[in-house]
């Protein structure tokens, strides 16, 4: 019993560190007040550090908890890892913005976290009881930083907006999963699973809607409408935090939903995930065309490479599967370095959001001109840079799936999207300068590190790539 416990309490470690984390830090900001601030906020990476270690170092537990409800698996720790790695990089990044905008609380740091024990739970979850205790633990906590900037009318509309569509996406995945728990009598994701090999046609009415559910988190077409909102009204700190780690976590539980309970299923639900995918490929691609905010511009980029993202998902397990992992983790490398660049747009303390305030940053601040260059380039999917290689990867698993016509579509929708990017490129580089943005050495240097990342992924990434592949071959 004791060994059991101690195995149990291995797996669940990095989430409960995070979690006591989370408590501790707020209890600590609540008694330090606002002197505080700053140290929490190291804390909170620390901590975050601290899970990672507690992930993949030495002596790190693998395995079921809970009787199977919850796993510790290598998709689990692959996802964890780049999921806490992303919160950590993205709070670095919130304080500076935090302080300039006045609103460097405590309480934001201990939400963050909070959202990313939920984050971590849904990854590992294997029960639909388990996976929505996850997602409302992550969803709550992101509503709040949402609306953190509680004076603010749109942040406020930003909190409210989410909040509303969040509630409906909840209330889909609850009912798909209560109509699956009717035809299986489990919740379980290995029972499932046995029942779906059988062929009962009625489980399909829940799967729809759990795809829905998780459609609505992971901001895919037709489920968009709450993102570009969202992403423009919230802090922009906010904002970044979102663009990346509930991103990938919210897809990772796409794959594990998809290619674990209801793989028996894959013909059935691969219609549904190729029609979401071109969606989102066309709404990102062509809606933001008409953008001139970078944040709206940004989440219309985040919806169209959700399209991409579910592409390698209807390819399936294997292939599909390896090269969805790589393309998240090259995505929430390039957002982060983007949003890192859009934290920095600010003249005399005063933040600003238009594509037009980048007019003539090679003259001002060439080197961040330079940076925000490779990472368009690199989200638009162009070679050399990474993202070139996340697309090729995913188009290639498409057309080894027989889905070659969705491959070529989104071939195509690379295209029109590479209009923006380039519109943004020509703004940077050709256009008279407005003036200088504040210095931010710290800022500078986030930027220049994700930067240096999607321009080198010979070195970084195709060993991402090996290890993705490995993954998915033995997982899925």
């Amino acid at each position: 019993m004791d060994s059991a416990f101690h195995a149990s309490l291995l797996i669940i470690a990095p989430d409960l560190l995070l979690a006591v984390s989370a408590m501790a830090l707020i209890l600590f900001g609540a008694f330090a007040g606002d002197k505080a601030n700053s140290a929490i906020g190291y804390l909170s990476v620390l901590a975050l550090g601290g899970a990672i270690f507690l992930l993949v170092g030495p002596g790190a537990g693998r395995g079921e908890a809970f009787g199977g409800s919850y796993i510790a698996d290598d998709f689990a720790v692959f996802c964890k890892a780049a999921i806490y790695g992303a919160a950590a990089l993205a709070l670095l990044m919130a304080q500076a913005f935090l302080k300039a905008e006045k609103i460097h609380r405590f309480e934001y740091y201990g939400l963050a976290l909070l959202s990313v024990v939920g984050m971590g739970v849904m990854v590992s979850a294997r029960d639909l009881v388990v996976l929505y205790m996850g997602l409302e633990t992550q969803s709550l906590a992101l509503y709040v930083l949402a609306a953190f900037k509680r004076d603010d009318a749109k942040a406020s509309e930003a909190g409210l907006k989410y909040f509303m569509l969040g509630a409906l996406s909840s209330g889909l995945l609850l009912f798909g999963a209560s109509l699956v728990y009717g035809f299986v009598g489990s919740t379980r994701f290995t029972e499932i699973a046995a029942f779906a090999a059988k062929g009962d046609i009625g489980i399909l009415f829940g799967l729809v809607l759990l795809i829905c559910g998780v459609a609505f988190k992971c901001s895919a077409a037709p489920f968009h409408m709450w993102t570009p909102d969202v992403y423009e009204g919230a802090p922009t700190s906010t904002t970044a935090f979102f663009a990346a780690a509930p991103k990938f976590a919210a897809v990772a539980v796409f794959a594990r939903l998809l290619f674990e309970p209801f793989a028996s299923l894959t013909e059935d639900w691969r219609q549904i995930i190729v029609l979401i995918s071109v969606l989102s490929m066309t709404v990102g691609a062509f809606g933001a065309l008409v953008q001139n905010n970078i944040k709206r511009l940004l989440a219309y980029s985040s919806i169209g490479n959700v399209g991409y993202a579910l592409m390698a998902l209807a390819a399936g397990p294997g292939a599909g599967a390896a090269s969805l992992l790589f393309y998240m983790a090259v995505y929430v490398a390039t957002t982060l370095g983007m949003f890192g660049a859009a934290l920095l747009m600010r003249r005399q303390g005063v933040a600003f959001d238009q594509v037009e305030d980048l007019s003539g940053l090679s003259q001002t601040k060439p080197w961040l001109a330079l940076c925000l260059t490779i990472l368009m380039f690199s989200v638009a999917g162009v070679p050399p840079f990474a993202g070139f290689f996340g697309k090729w990867e995913v188009f290639k698993a498409a057309v080894d799936a027989q889905l070659t016509p969705l491959a070529v579509f989104g071939a195509l929708a690379s295209v029109v999207s590479a209009y923006y990017y380039l519109r943004v490129i020509k703004v940077m580089w050709f256009d008279a300068p407005k003036g200088a943005f504040d210095k931010s050495t710290f800022g500078a240097a986030i930027v220049v590190l994700f930067a240096a990342i999607v321009v080198a992924p010979g070195i970084l990434f195709l060993g991402w790539l090996e290890l993705a592949a490995d993954i998915a071959t033995r997982q899925f």
